[in-house]
């Protein structure tokens, strides 16, 4: 009966809510995720999307069905969509002609302007994360810049590792948004 308090809550955008739904739920679509992919930074990013495109959606939940039942369905779907995506990459056609011009590179490290493109796509990334709030700022710094575990960083900060998740997963929310603003 809690959970389905805690369901209408979220509906109607109340983060405590998205937070215990969040605690409640981890475990189970963390666990069925690396069960799948044998691999624990696949299995942890893919819940996190999960939950993020739940908490997106949560409107269209259908309370006739179990709530972790519709978690895992957009878990799997949030697993296909990686894979396609990993697929794709992998195998690109190249033809004759492109593979004989790979072969006659003589030099593969960065030009100049490549460097110069480089730097600037970074220096534009650091403006925008610098229009975070600062604790939005410094989880993005520990995770990517850092390259923290989660756990580490629920240490570091001396915070749950739920709160962790949940603030990454705004503070990517929110950035993408300054990007997508910027454009």
């Amino acid at each position: 009966m809690e959970i389905k308090k805690q369901i209408e809550k979220a509906k109607v955008g109340d983060q405590v809510a998205f937070t215990a739904l969040l605690d409640y739920y981890w475990n189970e679509v963390y666990g069925f995720m690396l069960q799948r992919t044998q691999n624990e930074t696949d299995a942890e990013d893919i819940t996190i999307e999960t939950f993020a495109k739940a908490f997106d959606k949560i409107a269209t939940y259908n309370p006739e069905f179990q709530f972790n039942t519709w978690l895992i369905s957009i878990a799997k779907n949030a697993h296909i969509d990686m894979l396609r995506k990993k697929k794709s990459t992998l195998f690109i056609d190249i033809t004759d002609e492109e593979d004989s011009l790979a072969y006659n590179i003589a030099d593969s490290s960065p030009s100049a302007e490549d460097k110069l493109i480089t730097e600037q796509n970074l220096s534009r990334l650091l403006q925008c994360i610098k229009e975070l709030k600062p604790h939005y700022q410094e989880v993005i710094q520990l995770r990517y810049f850092q390259e923290l575990s989660y756990q580490e960083i629920s240490e570091e900060l001396e915070e749950p590792l739920s709160n962790v998740k949940i603030k990454l997963l705004r503070a990517k929310k929110l950035l993408a948004e300054i990007i997508k603003n910027k454009r």
